[in-house]
Formats: C-alpha cells, sequence, structure tokens
C-alpha cells in the first residue's frame, strides 16, 4: 500500500513543482505566490510519501489531494489534474487494501 501510494505522490510532487512557472507565466500569479503554492505542495507531496509509514502519512496524502485542486484557483488546469491525482489516490488505496488483504488470507 506505500509503494501504490508514494508513487502517486512522487509524480504528484513533480506536476506541483511545475505548476510554479506555469501559474507565472501563463497565469500571471505573483512569483511570490507563485513559488509557495507549488513548491510547497511538491514538498508536502515528498514529506507525505515519507510519512506513509505512519496512518499520519494517508491523512496528510489526503490533505495534499485538497490542496491540489485548490490549485485550480491559480492554475485552472489543476482543477482537473487534481481531480485526476485525487482518483488516482482513492484507488491506490483501495486496490492496496484489496491485495493486502488477499495475501494476508
Amino acid at each position: 500500500m506505500r509503494r501504490l501510494g508514494a508513487s502517486v505522490l512522487g509524480m504528484e510532487a513533480i506536476v506541483a513543482g511545475l505548476i510554479t512557472p506555469v501559474a507565472i507565466t501563463v497565469g500571471g500569479v505573483a512569483p511570490a505566490l507563485a513559488v509557495t503554492a507549488g513548491i510547497g505542495l511538491a514538498v508536502l507531496c515528498v514529506v507525505a510519501a515519507g510519512l506513509l509509514k505512519r496512518p499520519v502519512g494517508y491523512v496528510l496524502g489526503s490533505l495534499v489531494q485538497v490542496l491540489a485542486i485548490g490549485t485550480g484557483f491559480l492554475v485552472p488546469m489543476m482543477f482537473f489534474l487534481g481531480a485526476i491525482f485525487t482518483a488516482l489516490w482513492i484507488t491506490a488505496i483501495i486496490v492496496a487494501r484489496r491485495v493486502e488483504g488477499a495475501t494476508s488470507r
């Protein structure tokens, strides 16, 4: 379960970091806000992936999904990408639980 969740968060960290230049150049967002939102979200993804050994990691990972959708107010395409990553996050949790349940019997 941890690997699948970390994979989703790792890919999301890359996308989150890449919204910084897009927000500045295309969205006209102030650089300080764009860096705080984009790089901050990327760092939060990495921290959440590192904490997936504990239940707090999954809570933080879920919070990341909400924040990713919220970055759509800076870069409208992030509403769509945030929703996709949220679907991947939920799917990763469901699939991993099923696999772990099937292998533990």
